[in-house]
């Protein structure tokens, strides 16, 4: 992979991750619909799901690689040799292919899940990427749940799968159990223990268990991570996974992180919808970016100074994302401006005697109303 420095690789696995929501499980004609959006949107990777789970997976995998073009096609297997062969077939016709293969790396599931020994799963990994690296045109190792995976044996591992031809190594927190320090200090530590580290990229995979996908992800980035594993919306197994909207307007935002990505950001209000509507899975109103109240202001200090100058409360240019314009929400929290902005839109001017008649008239119908249309305010001036 060419390497740059000041680039984030969007890695998108809402097909794969994503599609383990109950529910939101989509067929091969609607994941070609996704995938050709997300290549739109400017994803760099997109997983395209797990090949060997079953013949649906197999074929949706298949269909992604022949309905795009620009993104690299990734496709998730165990440290098998039979899901590495069957990843490869379903990978097939990628312009550009990926196998996603690992094991688990924490004594959790060192001891309970495969009941062995580090030096077992070492030597397992290494196996699955020498297989994989002569299948494909590159090969991702996860470690799994390397969130809770002792830092020293967890470089281990890395320097191994790099030595085995690893082009990335994906340090997941799993379970989303690390704190954003402790997160960022795993992927310092291998920065700086790990000899080979140079030749491969590091990603981050990061849950949200805890509420701390995103900040894990961009600590991630901060200490040296040069990918991160997304999904439209957050969506995803549990609590979901990290947003590729939050990351991508995280990096946009803060160019003093000198980071960037390739991510067509005015695209994403119309995907967040797309995902939504496809998968059955309504956005949360107050989600970061994409939810209906992202750019919604009902207080009235607030309205005030948005109505001053929209830069005292949002940080973000609504139409950056897609989003025709900010919304001046009227509610018993509303004050005069939000009030006389609103009439003045309508057509209406008022002197001010008027306005505070017509403001006291307002608060009464708020309260019964909750929220105020337009008709209510003609109804309302009329009166």
């Amino acid at each position: 992979m060419i390497m740059d420095a000041a680039k984030v690789h969007i890695f998108d696995t809402t097909l794969r991750d994503g599609e383990q929501v109950p529910g939101c499980q989509l067929n091969t004609e609607e994941k070609v619909i996704v995938a050709q959006a997300l290549e739109n949107l400017g994803v760099d990777i997109i997983e395209a799901g797990f090949p060997i789970s079953s013949p649906g997976d197999f074929e949706a995998v298949e269909a992604v690689c022949r309905a795009v073009s620009e993104p690299t096609i990734c496709a998730l297997s165990r440290a098998v040799k039979k899901d590495i062969d069957v990843a490869a077939k379903a990978l097939r016709y990628a312009k550009h292919g990926r196998i996603h293969t690992g094991i688990g790396t924490s004594a959790y599931h060192i001891q309970h899940k495969f009941n062995s020994n580090p030096e077992e799963i070492i030597r397992r990994g290494v196996e699955a990427v020498k297989y994989a690296k002569g299948l494909t045109d590159e090969v991702e190792f996860y470690a799994e749940d390397a969130g809770r995976t002792d830092n020293a044996f967890l470089a281990q591992v890395v320097e191994a799968m790099i030595d085995a031809g690893a082009d990335v190594v994906n340090i997941p927190d799993t379970t989303g159990y690390c704190l954003p320090n402790e997160y960022g200090e795993k992927i310092a530590y291998l920065k700086q223990h790990v000899s080979n580290i140079d030749r491969a990229i590091i990603s981050t995979h990061c849950h949200n268990d805890l509420g701390m996908a995103t900040a894990n992800s961009i600590a991630g980035v901060m200490n040296g991570a040069r990918q991160i594993e997304v999904t439209m919306n957050g969506i995803g197994e549990r609590a979901g996974n990290t947003s590729l909207e939050e990351v991508a307007m995280i990096l946009k935002s803060h160019q003093h992180l000198n980071l960037y990505t390739k991510i067509q950001s005015i695209q994403l209000a119309k995907m967040s919808k797309l995902i939504s509507s496809m998968m059955r899975m309504p956005v949360q109103p107050n989600k970061a970016i994409v939810g209906r109240n992202a750019f919604a202001h009902s207080s009235g200090i607030h309205q005030d100074g948005m109505l001053k100058h929209r830069e005292n409360y949002e940080i973000i240019d609504p139409k950056e994302v897609g989003v025709e314009s900010s919304e001046i929400i009227l509610t018993a929290r509303s004050g005069r401006a939000a009030l006389r902005h609103r009439l003045e839109c309508l057509g209406h001017t008022v002197e001010p005697q008027r306005l505070d008649n017509l403001y006291e008239k307002f608060l009464e119908m708020a309260d019964e109303k909750k929220v105020i249309e337009d008709g209510d305010l003609c109804h309302l001036v009329a009166s």
